[in-house]
């Protein structure tokens, strides 16, 4: 470690403070200082490079500094950097709504724009609510999540998620929601396929909207997979009983599409593998193309009409950011559209997932790997203390730091959540990239599964 490295740690540790990080852990973890990146590669200070497994917290699709994006950026700094979008408006917002709206199912016309994905959770859980009041339905006050569900961390987004790592220490000031057992298929019976789970596990799903759909407002989901839940996976027969359900009971569908969403599970959205149109669609992470912080939520024209009253009934829907509808991401947003418009990723996002599938085969027979599971461009590697029980490593051992670590030293940047190891990279990684990726993590896992923990 260079001079220079050492003075801007000690400068960071002296007044910044880190997300989801104890900080304490740091008077023995070197912090990654990053001077640069470009495509799939970090690089320190001092030259070392590091591949970005993660994209960056799932949200860098094309690679870091992207010249596309960089461009539109730059050109739209030129001409309009931001201008409040209550009562105001601009080309480029006008131009990405029209595009989303394009590329959504037939019932999601209008976005409302909002910060970032904690962002949009909160306008879609108060429109949802804000809907039925102004229609009359006083009583509906409540949602429903799906246990080990993730929506983010600002307190309403808090509520409507069920991973105790984040949840337990706020409960006092959450609201109440009604939680459903996930249709994870990771809890299937031997033999039982994923949808053959899902179908089983929407039993009580079934069993709550009947019983509580007076007082429900929206059933709020992860499509497909549950990321910060530790990439759990469920089958997308799930979401097209949930679709029935919430029609027949009256309640509204919120697909939580932030992480999941712009080609990560081998579609667009992770909806359309299921057929289906929620009321209200989340997105961020990738709607940039990772470089601006920007959320959407895009609603159907029912919900944006009992909105649409005389000013007097104070039926408006009062929310707002200081940054919504930013001219700069929304640049950055459509050039990340054209990308997917003239580029057919899609397509070539399938057969770099044929290669994970193809690289992380190695694992399924490993002693202490109780699943492999992928959808689409994420593949997730569950450590356990014994394969057959599917016994857990105690949480205190840290066995995903171990592999962090390794990977680190070895020009990978991973970022495990507790034992479960995941890939989840730029789309411009390359086959010969991914293989060195899958070796790192390989070596990694065996150095942590084999310490004394």
């Amino acid at each position: 470690m260079t001079t220079q490295t050492s003075k801007l740690g000690q400068r960071d540790l002296a007044t910044v403070w880190h997300p989801c990080t104890q900080m304490k852990d740091h008077e023995s973890l070197p912090m990654l200082l990053v001077k640069k990146a470009r495509g799939v590669w970090l690089e320190d200070f001092d030259g070392n490079r590091y591949l970005d497994a993660i994209s960056s917290w799932w949200v860098n699709i094309f690679g870091h500094c992207n010249e596309r994006i960089s461009q539109a950026i730059s050109r739209q700094l030129q001409e309009l950097d931001h201008v409040l979008l209550a009562g105001c408006s601009h080309e480029p917002v006008i131009r990405l709504s029209e595009q989303l709206v394009d590329i959504m199912p037939a019932s999601l016309t209008r976005c409302f724009y909002a910060d970032n994905g904690s962002s949009a959770i909160e306008v879609a859980i108060k429109m949802s609510f804000h809907y039925w009041r102004n229609r009359g339905r006083e009583r509906k006050t409540r949602f429903v999540n799906l246990s080990n569900s993730y929506h983010g961390e600002t307190l309403g987004a808090l509520s409507m998620g069920d991973v105790a790592l984040f949840r337990e220490t706020y409960e006092p000031l959450l609201l109440d929601t009604i939680t459903v057992p996930s249709p994870d298929s990771f809890h299937s019976e031997p033999g039982e396929s994923a949808q053959e789970y899902a179908i089983r596990m929407f039993s009580h799903m079934e069993a709550v909207l009947q019983e509580h759909h007076e007082e429900v407002c929206a059933v709020i989901v992860e499509p497909l997979v549950q990321c910060a839940g530790g990439m759990r996976m469920y089958s997308p027969k799930y979401l097209s009983l949930l679709r029935e359900a919430c029609d027949k009971y009256g309640v509204h569908l919120i697909a939580d599409e932030i992480a999941v969403g712009f080609g990560r599970t081998g579609t667009m959205f992770a909806c359309e593998q299921a057929g289906i149109a929620p009321d209200f669609m989340c997105l961020s992470k990738a709607l940039t193309g990772g470089y601006l912080p920007m959320s959407a939520v895009l609603t159907t024209d029912p919900v944006y009409e009992a909105f649409y009253d005389e000013y007097e009934t104070l039926n408006a829907f009062m929310h707002s950011h200081s940054y919504t509808g930013s001219a700069l991401g929304c640049a950055a947003a459509l050039a990340t559209l054209e990308i997917f418009k003239e580029e057919n990723v899609i397509e070539a996002n399938r057969k770099l997932s044929r290669e994970f599938a193809e690289q992380c085969e190695r694992f399924r027979d490993h002693p202490n790997v109780a699943e492999v599971r992928q959808c689409g461009m994420i593949v997730a590697i569950e450590l356990v203390k014994d394969k057959a029980s599917r016994e857990p490593f105690p949480w205190q051992q840290r066995r995903g730091l171990q592999v962090y670590r390794y990977a680190l030293q070895h020009g990978v940047l991973l970022r495990p959540m507790a034992n479960v190891v995941y890939f989840m990279p730029p789309y411009v990684i390359t086959k010969e990239e991914i293989r060195m990726l899958v070796d790192v993590a390989e070596r990694g896992i065996e150095l942590a599964v084999k310490s004394e923990g």
